[in-house]
Formats: structure tokens, sequence, C-alpha cells
């Protein structure tokens, strides 16, 4: 198993707080988004917020790889149409480079 942790922000706006949480919740969440993740390799994923910083944790499969995970995502319009979705309540972190949504933490303590 892997652990990934990444992190994004969410626009700072509470209307659209509530929405990002909406589509979040179980009842909510779109079955094909669900597959699509589990398909490409994780075992769980977990996302926490704070203010408009978001968390998330990845387990993995040992042979998940990013970059497979983007050609799978690419080649699945319902993915293509959950993002869609998800940018406009998302917001780039100032460091992230063009395109780039979640951002890849470096683990800095272990106990």
């Amino acid at each position: 198993m892997k652990r990934f942790c990444l992190a994004l922000d969410l626009v700072d706006d509470p209307a659209l707080i509530a929405e990002y949480e909406h589509w979040h919740k179980k009842e909510n969440g779109w079955p094909e988004i669900k597959k699509s993740i589990l398909d490409s390799g994780l075992t769980n994923m977990e996302i926490y917020r704070t203010g408009n910083r978001l968390f998330m944790i990845m387990d993995t499969e040992d042979n998940f790889s990013f970059e497979n995970k983007a050609a799978m995502d690419a080649a699945n319009p319902k993915v293509q149409e959950w993002e869609e979705l998800m940018w406009k309540l998302q917001q780039p972190m100032p460091w992230a480079k063009e395109n780039e949504k979640w951002i890849l933490m470096d683990k800095i303590f272990q106990l």
C-alpha cells in the first residue's frame, strides 16, 4: 500500500463551500466517480476541510500511478463532467502550476 496526501483550496464563499460538501456526502456522490476512483487503484480516500482548505488522504495499491489515473480520467466523460462541476467550486493554491488542482504534499514528520 502507498499513501499520498494532497491539498487544494475551495473558493472562499460559504455557499460554494456548502455546495462542495453537498456533492461529497455519500447520498449525493456520483457512483461513476466512486467506480473510477476504485478502478484507478485507490483503496481508500478521505477529504478533510478547514476554512476553504481541503486535505486529501489517498491509500492506493502498490502499482498506483498518477499518470495512469490521469489518463483514465481524461478518457472518462463522466469524470470530466464531475471535474468541470468541481472546478467551479475550487481554486488553485497560490504556488500551483498552471492547470494544477490537487497538490501533492511532502511528509515532514512521522512518529
